[in-house]
Parts: C-alpha cells; structure tokens; sequence
C-alpha cells in the first residue's frame, strides 16, 4: 500500500495575506508547495490530503490543486476552532486554531494508510521524501510504529536570523525527546548555539537531528491523538492561545510506551522563507536544483 502525504495548509490563507500572495519562489513561478507534491510523487506516495481553511476552499482547488490533477489524487478536509471532540464547545473568545495536531486529527475519515505529514510552506528535499516514503511502505505489525525525518541542524540554518527547532535526543535510532528550542542562531566563529532555560549558551553539532514537522504514522495515530486532544481540552480549554503539538502528543505516547518513533537521517538541505530577507537565497537554491536537473522546468505540465 502506498503511503499518503498530509499537507498541513490552513494557515496558509493568513500568513500569505490570501491565496493570490501565494510565492512564486521556482524559476516558473513554482511555489515551495511544489517541490514537495513532486517529490513526493517520485518517492512514492499514492495520494495527497490537504487540510486547509473552508473559507478559501474554492480558491484553493482553482489555483492550487487543479494543476496537480492527473499526476496524483488529491483530496481536501477542513480544520475550524469548532471542530471538537463530542460535549466539547469552542470558547466565544476563540481565534486561534487548536494547533498542528488538531490539524493532522481532521485526516482521521480521509486517511486509511500509513501518512507522512509537512508543512505547507516547507522545503524538504528529494531524499528526505524517500527516507520516509521507504519506511511508511514497510510492514508496521503493531500501532505505534512510527518516525521523523531528522534533519541536521547545520542543514536547516539561516544566515538572516535566530530561529527555533525541535531539538531531538534519541536512544538507539529512535526518539527519546524533543525540546523546542528558541534563538539558535551563528555566533561570530559560526558555530550553533542557543540559550537554555538556565540563560546558559550552549553549542550543537550540526549533524544533531531536529524535527522540521515531517513525520510519519499510521493510522492508529488518529486514535491516540482524540485522546490526547481531549485530555489537553481539559486542562486548556479556556486558555486562548494554547495549542495542540505534534511533539508534544509524540512524547506523551513515547514516554507513555504507546510509540516508538524511529529518527531517519537524511542529507537534504531544508529551507523556509522565515524571513523577508531568506526569500533571495530560497530562490537561488531552487534555480541551482532546476540548472543541476534536479527538477524539470515544467513540474506538472
């Protein structure tokens, strides 16, 4: 059985100002979306789910998924602050959505296979879609059996800011924990450092793994993730910006001995535009790839 791709998309509408300011990055206007459907394809997965926001759905299938049609099924489900576990109700003063893992629980009626879920708006590169697209195809015997893609901090860098990642520790292969950790940055002898909880700077190697948010599950996940979510309803309901993490219900299930999650390494360079000033060198490394015939000029003619 094919896996399939979830593309984590609601946010997209608002952080892009609408579809229309979607950003053409690629030498033929590609958005970095793109790169991820057509690499995926060529990894070997058999569908791609989006969850998206239902306000631009029409929108979103005109201008995005129509030039997908015919190389890969493509299916939409919707992620709202309303949609809520039965004898939960959204708090009046709710704006904010429920977060990455609510976002992965609206695939539980459209997902019947092993998944990899990205983001959106995330350049993964060609290896790190066939790392996890050989695992997700593999035989899984009992729930639980999962894994991340761990991409190396120094691959994940900008020289235009701090950023934050998942730091991840593993025993043997697989996770052992992952810690968000905010402001790593260059110092001036451009190692990696970040500053603790204690003020202290600490140093990373740069082949220390980080999440990047591209994991992978079976469907069994789904049903972990409605307990969790209910669980996390009860202690936050009320509070307004609060939100539902992957990480965050992983480690619950790891630590719980309900999953083991296995860290694939990967050599593929991730890149985002985090900031205005990343969106040059963005469009440099994709020209590169497309001169280097890492991917055609025309991804879905």
């Amino acid at each position: 059985m094919k896996p399939t791709l979830f593309v984590l998309a609601a946010g997209m509408g608002s952080r892009y100002g609408g579809l229309k300011q979607l950003d053409g990055v690629g030498p033929n206007g590609q958005t970095i979306m793109d790169y991820s459907i057509y690499d995926a394809i060529r990894a070997g997965f058999g569908k791609v789910v989006f969850v998206i926001r239902k306000d631009f759905e029409q929108e979103f299938r005109e201008k995005i998924l129509s030039k997908y049609q015919g190389h890969i099924p493509v299916e939409v489900v919707f992620q709202s602050i309303d949609a809520l576990p039965e004898g939960y109700t959204c708090p009046a003063d709710r704006t904010k959505p429920w977060g990455t893992n609510h976002a992965v629980l609206m695939g539980k009626d459209a997902i019947h296979e092993p998944f990899a879920v990205i983001n959106a708006d995330d350049f993964y590169g060609r290896n790190a879609f066939e790392v996890i697209a050989k695992e997700l195809s593999r035989d899984h015997a009992k729930p639980g059996e999962y894994c991340m893609v761990g991409f190396r901090v120094g691959n994940t860098m900008t020289e235009n800011g701090s950023v934050a990642r998942g730091v991840c520790t593993d025993k043997n292969g697989y996770l052992d924990n992952v810690v968000e950790r905010t402001a790593i940055t260059y110092d001036p002898e451009h190692r990696i450092t970040f500053t603790d909880e204690n003020g202290q700077t600490q140093y990373l190697d740069p082949k220390t793994p980080v999440s990047m948010n591209l994991w992978g599950f079976t469907p069994d996940y789904f049903e972990f993730s409605e307990r969790e979510f209910k669980k996390f309803l009860d202690k936050d309901i009320n509070a307004p910006k609060s939100e539902f993490y992957i990480p965050s219900c992983v480690n619950t299930l790891i630590h719980s001995g309900e999953a083991s999650v296995k860290v694939l390494d990967t050599d593929s360079k991730w890149f985002g535009v985090t900031y205005a000033a990343d969106r040059p060198g963005v469009v440099a490394k994709l020209a590169e790839l497309h001169a280097a015939g890492e991917y055609p000029d025309n991804m879905f003619a």
